[in-house]
This record gives C-alpha cells, sequence and structure tokens, in this order.
C-alpha cells in the first residue's frame, strides 16, 4: 500500500492533509511552524497529532527501508520469487518482515544446519511427506555413513528432526499464528525465590496475568523487579494448545497405516523440539519485548501530558520571590528575586536539627522580607521541606503584611546548579545557592525556569529511567519545543535555554542571539534577527512568529502574527477601521464583532490569507503577545501547614495535583508526603486513565480516605462523600 494513504487510513485524514505535512516535514519546516503557520495546507492539525504522524512517517520509511535491504539480501542469493516478494510488499511491520526473511538471513552453525552439511535434508523431506508405505528407520539407514559421521540410522533421523525443526521455526505463517496464540492465551507469570514482606515488589512475588489484559505499569515494574535479581519472570501458555497449531500445519491427518503413523511420529517429534527448543524462546523475548515497547510508549505519553501541564502552570507575576532550599546540617539557602527573576540577596539559615537556630533564621528572613517587599514564598520539596515549611508557617503569622507560600518540586535543581550553564549564570554564588534562584524562579514562571533542566529529570513520570532513552528524549524535547512556541519569547529578555527551543534556532543560534543582543543591545524589530550569525532566511522563516519584540515601531513584532502576513494584517485592519497605532493603544476590542459583520471568508480572500490564519489573527491583534498559561487557574498558595497526624478519616482538603500515573494521581494537600487518588477515586464515572479526568497542576477538593502514619502513606479520594453531600 502507498505510504501516504497508509497513514491517511491510520490517522483518519484526508488526502490533502497527509500529503501537505509530508511535503512540508520533508522540506525542513518545524511542527511547531507547521501547526501554528501552515493551517490551511494541514487542516489546522495540532502539533501533537503532527508529531505522531512525523514519528509514523519514520516508522513506515524506516520499514520500508529494510524491506528493500532483505529483498536485495535475498535477491543476491537468487532466492527471490515472486510470491516472496509479494509477502514482503504487504508486511506490515517489522516483525513480519523479520519472519519472511528469517529462512535467509545469514546465520551461525545449528544442529539442523551441521545435518545438511550430512547430506541429511533430503531425509528431511522425505519424512515431511509421510507418505503410506514410508519407514522411517529403512528411509534413513541409506544414510548411514562413516564418511559423514552419521552412525546409525537413529543418528540419521535425529539429524533430519532436526532440519525439520529449523524449517518449521522458520516458517512466517506459522510464527504469525503462534505469536498471535501465545498474545491471546498466554499468562505473563512472576514469582520471587526469596520473598520480603517490605519489599516494593512484593505484589508481584506471586503473580500471574493475562498477556492481553496486563497492564503497561505492570510489565515495567516486573521488568525492574527481574533486572534486581528479585522476581522470576516468564511467559506460560497451553503447550498443547500450541502444537495442536503446528500439527495442524505440518501433520497429515490420520494415519490410515502403521507405516504413515512412524512418518507423522516423526514430524510431531520435530514439531514438539521445534515449539520447545527454538520457537518459544523466541516468541518469548519478542512478546515480552513488545510489551515494554507498548508500556513505555504508554509511560512516555503520560510523562509528556504530565510534563506538558507542568510547563504549562500559570506564572506568578509581578511577585517579588524568596527561594528557600531546605536542608538539615549545612542550613537553608536563601535566595530573593525580584519580579524579572532578577537576584536581589542571598543567605544560609539554620532553623531544622542538628542546630536548631529559629529565633536567629526568622529575623534574617523578616529582614528579607521587610526589605525587598517579598510576597511569595517557594520551597523546594526535598531533604528537610517539611520542617522548613513548618518553620516558614509559623514566621507568616508574625509578619505585618500577608505574604504566601508553595511548595514547588525540585526535581532537577542540583542537577541545574552543578551545570556549565548555572556557573555562566551565577558564577559569583555556589551550587547550593544556585538551587535557591532556581526554586524561586520554578514558581515565578515554570516555564522559563524548567527548560533549563533534561526534561528527564524533572520527575512527573513513572519508570523514566526503565525507559528507552533516546525515544523518551525526543518525546519529552518535543513538548518542551511546543509549550515554549506556544507561550513564545521575548528576544530581548529570554535565556539562552530559552530561545534555544524556539522552532528553528537550536543551542548554536541561541548562543548567537545572545552574544549579538550582549554586543549591539536590545533588537529594535525582528528583522534585525536576520543580522544574528547563522541566522539565515529558512530559521528566520521557522522562528520568527514565536520571538516577540515588545516596545518595536511596528507593534506587529509584538504578537505571535508571522511577518510573512504583517502585510494581511494591515489589510484586515484597514477593512475594519482601524490602524496600527490602535493595536499599539489597545484600542481594537471590537474587531472579532467587526470581522464578524463584515464576514470571516470576504475578510479572508481581501486579506489573501486562509481563514484559520485570519482568526488566529483577530485574536493576537485584540491581544497581543497573549500568554495562554494566564487563563489558567492560578496556583494553590498556602500559608499554613498541616501534619500527617492532623488529618482524619473523612477531611476535605484543597490540593494540587502533583504528578498522573497508570493508576492514580499524586495529590500535594500540605503536608509534605503526596496524598494518592487512585484510579477507583478520581470520578464518579468509568475512566480509561486519570488523564482522563485530571492534569498536573489541577487545583482539586478531595477527602481523606485513610491515613498511614508509620508508612507514611495517604489514601484520598475526589468523590464526595454521601455524608457531605447530602449536607
Amino acid at each position: 500500500m502507498d505510504l501516504l494513504k497508509r497513514l491517511e487510513q491510520e490517522f483518519s485524514l484526508k488526502e490533502f492533509q497527509v500529503k501537505n505535512t509530508v511535503e512540508l516535514l520533508d522540506a525542513g519546516n518545524t511542527v511547531p511552524f507547521i501547526a501554528r503557520y501552515r493551517k490551511e495546507a494541514t487542516g489546522s492539525l495540532d502539533d501533537q497529532l503532527l508529531r505522531e504522524l512525523s514519528d509514523r512517517l519514520t516508522y513506515l520509511r524506516g520499514l520500508q527501508k529494510r524491506k528493500e535491504e532483505v529483498l536485495r539480501s535475498i535477491e543476491e542469493q537468487e532466492k527471490l520469487t515472486p510470491e516472496l516478494q509479494r509477502a514482503f510488499e504487504n508486511a506490515a511491520t517489522l516483525a513480519e518482515v523479520e519472519d519472511l526473511y528469517r529462512p535467509y538471513r545469514p546465520r551461525r552453525r545449528t544442529r539442523g544446519s551441521i545435518a545438511r552439511e550430512k547430506g541429511l535434508e533430503s531425509l528431511a523431506a522425505a519424512i515431511l511427506k509421510q507418505e503410506r508405505n514410508a519407514d522411517p528407520l529403512a528411509l534413513a539407514a541409506g544414510y548411514v555413513s562413516e564418511e559423514k559421521q552419521v552412525l546409525t540410522p537413529e543418528e540419521a533421523l535425529a539429524g533430519a528432526r532436526d532440519i525439520l525443526a529449523e524449517d518449521f521455526s522458520d516458517d512466517a505463517a506459522l510464527r504469525k499464528g503462534l505469536r498471535a496464540y501465545l498474545f491471546r492465551t498466554g499468562q505473563i507469570v512472576s514469582k520471587a525465590p526469596e520473598p520480603k514482606a517490605d519489599s516494593v515488589y512484593a505484589q508481584y512475588d506471586d503473580f500471574s496475568q493475562p498477556v492481553n489484559r496486563i497492564a503497561g505499569h505492570r510489565v515495567l515494574a516486573l521488568n525492574r523487579g527481574e533486572r534486581e535479581e528479585y522476581l522470576k519472570v516468564t511467559l506460560q501458555a497451553d503447550v498443547s494448545g500450541a502444537l495442536g497449531i503446528m500439527e495442524k500445519a505440518f501433520c497429515k491427518g490420520d494415519a490410515p497405516s502403521a507405516s504413515q503413523t512412524l512418518c507423522t511420529r516423526q514430524v510431531q517429534e520435530a514439531c514438539d523440539d521445534s515449539y520447545k527448543r527454538l520457537i518459544f524462546p523466541s516468541l518469548e523475548t519478542e512478546i515480552r519485548s513488545t510489551l515494554t515497547e507498548r508500556a513505555s510508549e504508554d509511560a512516555i505519553k503520560v510523562f509528556s501530558l504530565n510534563l506538558r501541564q507542568l510547563l504549562m502552570q500559570p506564572p506568578v507575576k509581578g511577585s517579588v520571590t524568596l527561594g528557600l532550599d531546605p536542608a538539615y546540617r549545612t542550613g537553608c539557602k536563601i535566595a530573593v528575586v525580584d519580579d524579572t527573576g532578577k537576584v536581589l540577596d542571598t543567605a544560609v539559615v539554620y532553623p531544622t536539627p542538628p542546630q536548631k537556630k529559629v529565633a536567629e533564621a526568622k529575623k534574617t528572613l523578616t529582614a528579607l522580607i521587610l526589605r525587598h517587599h517579598v510576597t511569595t514564598i517557594a520551597i523546594g520539596n526535598g531533604t528537610a521541606s517539611r520542617e522548613s515549611e513548618s518553620f516558614v508557617a509559623d514566621l507568616l503569622k508574625e509578619l505585618p503584611h500577608p505574604v504566601s507560600y508553595m511548595v514547588v518540586s525540585e526535581a532537577g535543581a542540583s542537577v541545574y546548579s552543578a551545570s556549565k550553564l548555572a556557573a555562566e549564570e551565577f558564577p559569583e554564588y555556589d551550587v547550593s545557592l544556585r538551587s535557591a534562584v532556581s526554586i524561586a524562579r520554578r514558581l515565578q514562571d515554570p516555564l522559563a525556569e524548567l527548560v533549563k533542566i533534561d526534561p528527564k529529570a524533572i520527575g512527573v513520570g513513572q519508570y523514566q529511567h526503565d525507559m528507552p532513552q533516546k525515544r523518551l528524549g525526543e518525546a519529552l524535547d518535543g513538548v518542551v519545543e511546543a509549550c515554549v512556541n506556544g507561550v513564545g519569547v521575548d528576544v530581548n529578555t529570554a535565556s539562552f535555554s530559552l530561545l534555544s527551543h524556539v522552532a528553528g534556532i537550536g543551542p548554536g543560534v541561541a548562543k548567537n542571539i545572545v552574544a549579538y543582543r550582549e554586543e549591539n543591545g536590545a533588537f529594535p524589530d525582528r528583522k534585525r534577527l536576520l543580522k544574528v550569525p547563522k541566522l539565515g532566511p529558512k530559521a528566520f522563516e521557522q522562528c520568527a512568529g514565536f520571538l516577540r519584540v515588545p516596545g518595536a515601531d511596528n507593534p506587529l513584532d509584538a504578537t505571535a502574527v508571522h511577518p510573512e502576513s504583517y502585510e494581511a494584517a494591515e489589510k484586515l485592519l484597514t477593512l475594519c477601521g482601524y490602524t496600527l497605532a490602535d493595536v499599539a493603544d489597545g484600542n481594537i476590542g471590537e474587531l472579532p464583532q467587526k470581522a464578524e459583520q463584515l464576514g470571516i471568508p470576504q475578510l479572508a480572500q481581501q486579506a489573501g490569507v486562509g481563514e484559520p490564519t485570519l482568526r488566529d489573527m483577530i485574536g493576537e491583534l485584540v491581544r497581543p503577545g497573549r500568554d495562554p498559561r494566564e487563563e489558567l487557574p492560578p496556583p494553590l498558595l498556602r500559608s499554613d501547614v498541616l501534619e500527617i497526624k492532623d488529618l482524619k478519616k473523612g477531611m476535605e482538603l484543597k490540593g494540587t495535583v502533583r504528578n498522573v500515573i497508570d493508576f492514580g494521581a499524586f495529590v500535594d494537600i500540605g503536608v509534605h508526603q503526596d496524598g494518592l487518588v487512585h484510579i477507583s477515586q478520581i470520578a464518579d464515572r468509568y475512566i480509561k486513565h486519570p488523564l482522563d479526568a485530571v492534569q498536573v497542576g489541577d487545583v482539586v477538593t478531595v477527602w481523606v480516605l485513610d491515613v498511614d502514619q508509620k508508612r507514611g502513606r495517604i489514601s484520598l479520594t475526589m468523590k464526595q462523600p454521601k455524608e457531605q453531600a447530602g449536607q
């Protein structure tokens, strides 16, 4: 089937959408650029679907390339037939291609190949015919030869069975059937040779689940338990059913005579040996690998969605923030940053054990808060976080003006603090103080700060270290790119890290932009970007719409309107009775209504753009440089702290979703230890996955189901208890 036609069917898209998208990708356009500025060509496909289509395109092209390689190899062996050629053309997966190639693949010496060297191939063929009057031993007697080291008829028969076993194992249709049988009827079984009650794998000590029903997170947990040598994991299935499939393929019905029964019995023995020695071990490895691959892809999708939500958390703007990196012996590192993230002050205090200099720490923090007019405090959630949070909550009660705080994830903060990037950004501060700055900035603008960290270190997934790291990295980098470009970047204030994720730029050009800015001052307009070394016309086309220049002479430079559409934007404004000056002054609030009155299709035609582009343009002109994150609910800030011992069954609390995984969501309810809302407790309706109902960053109402203080575990529900619902 034609590659484009296949993509149409798989993604349920129209011919023009697939054709144009593939052409745009092949021409070197980035996904963010295509999603935002080529909507007419793609039928307004969003960036996530475009990435999936791009990944699938890469897979199918890789499949086609592999087909060409193996066909060339078979042709060189002079064994390619029209039937085999058609079979390869119809193969839909790499597994099918490898099954077809299996008999022709160069291989090491095997029992079957040794038997072939001894001249036993014709004996194997004779036995497989299962002729009525054929006696296997009599047939085998003719192959006894000291020269070929076949000393008895029994040895000849054993060699013939080895050849048959290998031929059966190489049969593509048989492997396909047995693979389907094992997926349909097999069980994944795990045992713990030496069970330990307190092990994190205790639930898998004696576990089994059907192959076609096992959840991805269980597959990854079993793999890790096996890798750590705590579990022994196997695939188990009914052998008789599998042998029945093989015998149906190779054994000739009910034997009408004893002689045929003897030949058929040899074939049955070869089937048994082939399945147990060759086919099942190979398919077990393959099926477990497929389950792992699927589980990894699902986990990568969950990680990607969580990361997207985390990066798109609303910024806390206009706030002087104090970042507190908790610790015990070495003290809590403090950094105060202004509303732009510039460091104003730093300190180290010791309110936690072993020093417990609480009064001194309160005095230092109070002075910093009053001196710099701090309004929010960001506390890292690492070591000593609970004690630091209690200390801050007590301090806030003594302050003359309201200050709120939030515990933020410090995942990856230590990685960033020790990085070359952090050293270049803050050469005057040591590693721990850089971490405090990062924690403060994470509250102010999560996206701008978190892009400095390897996405894999941010910690909003499950089993991320067990996944294919290249694939995970590509997926997460795609999420970061989508978020950065979706929000837009101020070219005159953005860090190197932020700029490097803008479509069409990359790390090299990002460094050049920063260097040009430092040498020549702020960019006065978008056109000046073309002066940056290595930022040519193609890169400019890809990045220009995502880079903002606030205060430029042309107000369109501060919007997401692409330079290629400036003329169209001015035409639109003129038709609706406005000018560029009105855009700069914010006096075009009636533009959407006027455009609707004049007719979107007619305006689009007159402006020379498509309707999707025109609608995007109108939205940008009304709210120049809008930040989509500001439309989301603000983060939940606190002024008091609870401890796990304060929790009571049925207690109602507000919390922030910190992580979503396959079996539930972890919610921060202000007690240092996140509580788990199991998938069964998330909604009153059936949901296939927690992400169907909640996302990272959501502020939710929860009720306490159970508290295990000893193990530090909190069970929560998002279903309102009946007694409370009736009040």
